[in-house]
């Protein structure tokens, strides 16, 4: 029972679709739309707060060494962090003030680059940390990914050279919101059960967007009547994005060493001589459940997982964030970045190829923008394969480029160029086939 009924629990709120007001979601998402609603008017106020606090914690840490974040593991590695990471947090910091009150270059603060994050993109991540991070001990504490994982692992590991367990991390964001695919991902990074090469893996290849939001995408470019194979044809090429990058670099050159080189024991998948897939995760996950020590130690873990995620990933989401859709909105870098693919969308028998090139590398500040561009292109082909590829790009520094590098997860921000880059070279064939069968 103390696996069964958290485990359900977990299964129900984050990887259950259900139809709410017009719309296919999770319950998590339910409840954070309702803390975004009923804080509306203060959320982008609070995330600034939770920014210049990051920032301040961080200073005094690096300058003053204080004993009582010194001898606390957990606030020791949230604010002493590396350099970078400190000029990453004063950025961030800088940002959120001269936005919430419109001082500085209106470059930063527009409703288009700066105001874009703090207004509509932050306070979505405040409500989704909120509850998914209070609640996600039902996933991963419980032995849900245990079972799985023993389940699994035989399709897993020689498909995408994960381990069974990874198979929940892979649903919740494929059904749920790839948010939540990092933040759970990262967990179990630091937590010894993924290797640095799996947990890349994991986060830069299933941290795909919700099916709401790729409703969002479709009917932005004026073809919501063709939802179900566009999302078939981002699921397919989904699927073959992630059985071709963990076989390339730069995945594939990362170690598989463990976080701190410290591995779970659970993190073995091997079945024992006299056990069936079924017996022994059955037998993991309650040995797992039955380590629990109550409520108590539940909600700790939940704080510190809001924590966490508010604080180390709201400055860099607004830092590097603001910075691509400054280079977006302001600079022609992302049009001359396309030119090399309009005579490769010329040969593959695509209309308008010059303004489909433009949006190519505009997808890498923010997913949303090239359907936005695209928006103003009179061919249906190409504005669904502008669409399509904008979802299966997958890496966008406004959201999940930004999660990842503020995660622990071992990316760097050049490899997330490459991924990028890889995935839409691998993807664009796919989606352009689909869009000659369709039209």
């Amino acid at each position: 029972m103390k696996f069964l009924i958290p485990s359900i629990l977990g299964i129900l709120l984050f990887m259950t679709p259900l139809s709410f007001n017009g719309e296919v979601t999770i319950p998590i998402a339910i409840l954070s739309g309702w803390i975004q609603d009923l804080l509306a008017d203060y959320l982008p106020l609070m995330m600034m707060i939770i920014i210049i606090l990051t920032l301040a914690g961080t200073l005094m840490t690096k300058l003053a060494k204080p004993s009582f974040i010194m001898n606390s593991p957990f606030f020791k590695n949230l604010f002493d962090v590396t350099p970078a990471w400190v000029m990453v947090r004063v950025l961030g910091g800088l940002f959120a003030v001269s936005v919430y009150f419109e001082v500085g270059p209106e470059a930063i603060w527009s409703g288009d680059t700066g105001g874009l994050l703090l207004f509509d993109l932050l306070p979505v991540l405040f409500a989704v940390f909120l509850f998914a991070g209070l609640l996600l001990p039902l996933l991963v504490n419980f032995g849900l990914l245990e079972f799985f994982g023993s389940l699994l692992t035989k399709v897993m590991r020689p498909l995408f050279k994960l381990p069974g367990r990874s198979s929940v991390d892979a649903v919740t964001s494929w059904i749920g919101d790839g948010t939540i695919g990092v933040l759970l991902t990262s967990k179990q990074y630091e937590q010894g059960y993924y290797t640095r090469k799996e947990a890349a893996i994991i986060g830069t290849t299933f941290s795909v967007v919700s099916i709401t939001f790729s409703l969002v995408i479709i009917s932005q470019v004026g073809l919501e009547r063709l939802f179900v194979p566009f999302y078939l044809t981002v699921l397919v090429s989904g699927v073959v994005a992630a059985l071709i990058m963990p076989r390339i670099p730069p995945l594939s050159r990362k170690a598989d060493s463990y976080y701190n080189d410290k591995k779970a024991k659970e993190a073995d998948e091997t079945i024992p001589n006299g056990y069936s897939a079924v017996s022994w995760g059955l037998t993991q996950a309650v040995a797992k459940a039955k380590s629990n020590k109550g409520i108590k130690e539940f909600f700790e873990h939940g704080m510190k997982n809001i924590l966490d995620m508010w604080m180390g990933v709201a400055p860099v989401v607004m830092a590097l964030g603001t910075l691509a859709l400054v280079l977006a909105e302001y600079t022609p870098i992302f049009t001359w970045l396309g030119m090399p693919f309009i005579p490769i969308l010329e040969f593959m028998g695509i209309p308008e190829a010059a303004a489909a090139s433009e949006t190519i590398f505009v997808g890498f500040a923010d997913m949303f923008l090239p359907s936005v561009m695209a928006a103003g292109i009179e061919s249906e082909m190409t504005r669904f394969v502008i669409a399509t590829l904008s979802v299966s790009q997958l890496i966008y520094m406004s959201e999940v480029g930004g999660l990842l590098l503020g995660s622990k997860i071992p990316v760097s921000f050049w490899d997330l160029v490459m991924i990028f880059l890889l995935r839409t070279i691998i993807t664009l064939p796919i989606i352009v086939l689909a869009a000659h069968i369709l039209f």
